[in-house]
């Protein structure tokens, strides 16, 4: 046992995870409202996958060559007669197919369409909109090579945060090819980067063997500096994987969407292929990403299944809500909730006041009172400090009469009324 003294050791969360107090929930409530209402118009259905996945799903799907696999995952020993290791996952994407194959999904034929909403576990240094626990909302089109597919994520993305007001947002795309041609320019990119590796970061200089691509998403202005002159991906692309792109810029262009092509843009994951993208917003700083997709053709087939076509994206919560109140985007707070506050005048109009609380939220009408015994003066300025459209008083006068007194809590007007229009009076007012 640790000896504090006089001192009280004082408890808090864990380094890079916060606590989501009730003020902040407003924000985060329209979020992920916003996103179940746009995702669904698109045809995704929600699913939730266990926080904990096999450390192997991970391995396979992710790559043991990428900073999540070597440096970021949150893994556990196995144990209790479960010999395989288990990790909480980092991403959703390989849980998403995990479940889409364990269920036989695959065997029913068609495309399926998922989204997700739910928190992500990553142990890296926390800073300014990354944290080691973040939620992420995501959608994963599975059972298709067509690129209109990673145009409508795209499009699908974009329609989101239109919709949360981050309507200045810039899609950036690329293409990383397939396997067959990024070996050729897996060649190449180390033939550039050698004679400068050096200069470079050490974590680009263990990358230049094991995952080369890797260094262009690294953030160091020196790496930058030297990754910019790198012939870009597209100069060695195949002709499937080129006409592949065409046809998903032309269809941007066609739905008016504007993007820009970025030649060095490419993802963490191994399991991306061909199309990749980024939306940025430039309400935030340098970590300006919100939201990041693509197509990963492979991950079906790597994890046990059929070879399978899919592409989806992840868009960050926290950059979201970060970029939402740097723009103070007042659509995003909603209305408080609550639409009364019952006041009891005494101690024997408590009960009557639980009981109208509770007809009144079980009418559908949001409904609070005191639970401290506070003088009736106290819980007025309760129902102010509430929000609340009416207060709802109950006293001596008030229950011999099966009465309440109502007070529009804006124009100050009183009225009083039976207890039982009580409800009536609330929904049309």
């Amino acid at each position: 046992m640790t000896d504090t003294g006089s001192k009280k050791m004082r408890l808090c969360a864990p380094r890079g995870m916060v606590d989501i107090m009730p003020e902040d929930m407003p924000m985060v409530r329209f979020v992920e409202e916003t996103a179940r209402r746009v995702f669904e118009s698109y045809g995704y259905r929600e699913i939730r996958t266990p926080a904990l996945e096999y450390t192997r799903l991970f391995l396979r799907g992710i790559g043991e060559a990428t900073d999540i696999v070597e440096k970021e995952m949150y893994t556990f020993a196995g144990g209790d007669g479960d010999e395989d290791s288990t990790t909480l996952r980092p991403e959703a994407t390989a849980p998403t197919v995990r479940a889409y194959l364990e269920h036989g999904l695959d065997k029913r034929g068609g495309f399926q369409k998922f989204y997700y909403i739910g928190p992500m576990f990553r142990h890296e240094r926390p800073q300014a909109g990354r944290l080691r626990e973040f939620y992420q909302l995501g959608v994963e089109a599975i059972g298709s090579y067509d690129p209109m597919v990673d145009v409508e994520t795209m499009l699908c993305a974009m329609h989101f945060f239109d919709e949360v007001g981050l309507r200045d947002c810039v899609l950036k795309v690329n293409s990383i090819g397939c396997h067959s041609c990024r070996a050729e320019y897996r060649r190449v990119l180390r033939e550039h980067l050698k004679p400068r590796l050096a200069q470079m970061c050490p974590d680009c200089q263990a990358r230049l063997e094991r995952n080369v691509l890797r260094l262009l998403d690294c953030k160091r202005d020196t790496c930058c500096n030297i990754t910019r002159q790198v012939p870009p991906m597209r100069e060695y692309l195949d002709p499937p994987c080129r006409e592949h792109f065409e046809v998903v810029l032309n269809l941007l262009r066609a739905n008016e969407q504007p993007f820009v092509v970025d030649d060095h843009l490419v993802r963490g994951f191994d399991y991306y292929t061909r199309t990749v993208y980024e939306i940025t917003s430039p309400a935030l700083t340098a970590r300006d990403a919100v939201c990041g997709g693509g197509r990963y053709d492979n991950l079906v087939a790597d994890i046990g299944g059929p070879p399978t076509g899919a592409a989806g994206f992840a868009i960050g919560e926290l950059p979201t809500i970060l970029a939402l109140q740097k723009r103070a985007v007042p659509a995003a707070v909603k209305a408080p909730p609550l639409r009364a506050f019952v006041v009891a005048v005494d101690d024997d109009s408590r009960v009557t006041a639980l009981r109208l609380v509770q007809r009144l939220r079980r009418a559908g009408v949001g409904a609070d009172m005191d639970f401290q015994k506070r003088s009736a003066k106290a819980q007025m300025r309760q129902a102010s400090r509430a929000a609340v459209a009416f207060a709802v008083v109950v006293g001596p006068e008030e229950r011999a009469a099966n009465a309440v007194t109502l007070k529009n809590m804006n124009t100050g007007e009183e009225r009083r009324i039976g207890e039982a229009d009580l409800i009536a009076a609330l929904v049309g007012s």
